[in-house]
């Protein structure tokens, strides 16, 4: 035994007790995670509709447990120490595996049933989702796969009410009841079409463009590219305006206007030369698309089940 500079005895046999997992109360765990999410002793406990004190005497018991300090309390509330940092991630992992267990049981059993409800902006090019869509498929071939194409903010806003369980889509703040997974950078380029004085030419200053007729995307605008048009005063003659990317693309390759376009989208346009690309690519617009879901911890098994695919797949193809 050993005095530590917080004053607690620590016992390096109990740190590297080998029996540590067969001997130590998992409710004590729980608890611990819940003090630290809740930010201290009284906000669990009222949390967890307990006294006080039995919270009090739960973290001592699993300091006791672990032989070391966990927390540190002043009067402006909790923090964790270095040991209490690492335990509570290894806590957080153990709360997750365990809600996992029915999701993962079931579809072991191949009894999985149900739909998932996706909501996403439209032309999403992303192979590494794509690809989730079609190994979730393969593992669970009786879950049915719904997509719906919407605006940005009718994503974020399904997802809020309830009304969609996975998004994929931009977003220029974060909103507190919503978990964030960049799935892609995107970027954007000014397209005219080939009957346009300028096919085949770069542009230096985006302000030679401002007289130019536009097509505009509406609420499918994202505030990335609203900020750069204002900025330079683009789309003030406004010559057509389509609410999906797919249809925006149809009018700029029709002559109607420029207008811009996610990269990917445009692709296939330009290869056939009916598009051309304005902007130097160092002047693109870009922001990140994100796969989204509600941050509650209940989901049905066929939303978790798809959560786990796309995040499995992405942390897979990204570990280094």
């Amino acid at each position: 035994m050993r005095a530590s500079g917080s004053g607690l005895l620590v016992d390096r046999g109990a740190v590297l007790d080998k029996h540590f997992a067969s001997r130590v109360d998992w409710n004590l765990l729980r608890t611990f995670v819940e003090i630290v999410r809740a930010g201290g002793i009284g906000a669990a406990a009222r949390k967890l509709h307990k006294q006080q004190p039995s919270i009090s005497a739960a973290l001592k018991r699993l300091e006791e447990q672990v032989g070391v300090q966990l927390l540190e309390r002043s009067a402006t509330g909790i923090k964790t120490t270095a040991a209490g940092s690492a335990l509570l991630g290894l806590c957080e992992e153990m709360l997750e595996t365990a809600r996992m267990v029915p999701h993962q049981v079931a579809q072991a059993t191949r009894r999985v049933e149900g739909a998932v409800r996706i909501q996403l902006i439209s032309a999403v090019a992303s192979p590494e989702f794509d690809e989730s869509i079609a190994s979730f498929h393969r593992r669970n071939p009786h879950i049915h796969i719904e997509l719906r194409v919407s605006p940005w903010r009718a994503v974020l806003d399904a997802l809020e009410q309830g009304e969609a369980e996975i998004g994929v889509g931009y977003d220029s703040n974060v909103r507190g009841g919503l978990l964030y997974e960049p799935l892609f950078v995107e970027r954007q380029q000014l397209y005219c079409a080939r009957s346009h004085p300028l096919f085949g030419h770069r542009v230096e200053r985006l302000g030679e463009l401002k007289d130019e007729g536009f097509v505009l995307t509406g609420e499918d605008e994202l505030d990335t590219v609203t900020r750069l048009r204002r900025r330079y005063r683009l789309g003030a003659r406004a010559t057509g305006r389509a609410e999906d990317i797919n249809e925006a693309k149809r009018l700029i390759t029709l002559g109607v206007g420029i207008g811009f376009l996610p990269v990917m989208a445009a692709r296939q346009a330009v290869e056939q030369r009916q598009l051309w690309p304005l902007l130097h690519p160092d002047m693109e617009p870009f922001y990140d698309i994100f796969l989204l879901a509600r941050a509650e911890g209940t989901r049905d098994t066929p939303t978790q089940l798809f959560l786990d695919e796309v995040l499995r797949r992405r942390r897979a193809q990204h570990r280094p």
